[in-house]
């Protein structure tokens, strides 16, 4: 037989299991609001990598944009990206590297325009916890970054200068250079002296600060790595010596447009061209005859590798440090014997831009 509770217990025990939903209902509610910023701070938690380029219209930093952007996704990085207005732009520069680091950028990637210049915006970067890298181009000194992505600049000019020396032979070769800017930033100074070495010449060593000097040179004028300037300073340059048998460039597009006021001027097959790049274009210039030799590089490799240098620091507290050779081959159709090669098939299925 069932027996009733006195009304006074029932009381109690109703207030007791109102009093212990409250709680559980409580503690639910506590649970779930503490659930909702987990999911944001996951979501803040992605990793923050910063690339910034020298500009975003060259293909070569278009291709290291497209590297980086895929290397991001694998690694669920989120990506900002600037570039300076022009080639030398280094207040740009400066300005993307404070946005990045007060967007909470882990790393950054840069290009650098000015390699002296950007040097005190790095050091405030790095101050502050940021990992800097710079792909392609060394700053100098170059101990202002953690660690440098690039093409072995010097190698990239030594390659061609030794292709072209090989081709000279005995003749006399008077030469022309199309540089990139009066600043004579790390990667102009590198390649410039590295295709002089090539030809032969003694003083352009790879730790030479400036320009070598060489008699053989008798023009030299500053493009921009730009087609348009390029054709401009060949015109010059033309005007000055038109005698001029070997072109060196700083990159494929100053070759070109360097190429345009030679066919002009009607002295195209007088003057053998050597350049940087190995951008399709320029490949695609080696294949047509306009350029007899470049060296290829690869920004791609160069933009993926720092992606995940940033990622991996981000997770392990490991920074990347040193030097990284992302490789450079030399590309040709007519081979120089003794100077290791590759042919225009194998630059074209390499190419970028």
């Amino acid at each position: 037989m069932a027996h009733r509770l006195p009304k006074s217990r029932r009381s109690r025990l109703l207030i007791t299991s109102t009093l212990g939903v409250t709680l559980l209902l409580a503690v639910l509610a506590v649970g779930s609001s503490s659930a909702a910023p987990s999911h944001a701070r996951a979501a803040k938690a992605q990793i923050i990598v910063g690339l910034i380029t020298k500009t975003d219209t060259n293909p070569f930093f278009v291709k290291m944009k497209q590297g980086a952007q895929t290397s991001a996704k694998q690694l669920n990085a989120k990506l900002l990206t600037a570039a300076g207005k022009f080639d030398g732009d280094n207040a740009s520069q400066v300005t993307a590297i404070e946005n990045m680091v007060t967007a909470g950028a882990k790393g950054i990637l840069i290009t650098p325009s000015d390699t002296k210049a950007i040097v005190p915006a790095i050091k405030k970067a790095r101050d502050a916890g940021v990992v800097v890298i710079a792909l392609d181009t060394a700053t100098d000194p170059a101990s202002a970054v953690d660690a440098l992505f690039a093409t072995n600049n010097y190698s990239a000019g030594l390659l061609i200068g030794k292709y072209a020396k090989a081709k000279f032979g005995s003749k006399q070769a008077k030469i022309a250079t199309l540089d990139l800017s009066p600043a004579r930033v790390t990667v102009d100074v590198a390649r410039h002296n590295g295709f002089l070495a090539g030809m032969g010449n003694a003083k352009a060593t790879a730790s030479a600060k400036g320009f070598a000097k060489d008699p053989r040179i008798v023009c030299s004028q500053d493009a921009q790595g730009d087609q348009a300037k390029g054709q401009t300073a060949m015109e010059n340059c033309i005007q000055k010596n038109p005698d001029i048998n070997l072109l060196y460039t700083i990159n494929e597009p100053t070759a070109l447009g360097a190429y345009t006021a030679l066919k002009a001027a009607g002295k195209e097959k007088q003057v053998t061209i050597v350049s940087v790049d190995g951008g399709c274009t320029g490949v695609r210039g080696v294949k047509a005859g306009q350029i007899a030799a470049t060296s290829q590089q690869y920004p791609l490799k160069m933009a993926s590798l720092g992606v995940a240098a940033v990622v991996k620091y981000a997770k392990t507290k490991t920074k990347p440090h040193g030097y990284t050779d992302t490789g450079v081959t030399l590309i040709t159709n007519k081979p120089a014997k003794g100077v290791s090669s590759k042919n225009v098939a194998f630059g074209l299925a390499n190419c970028w831009g």
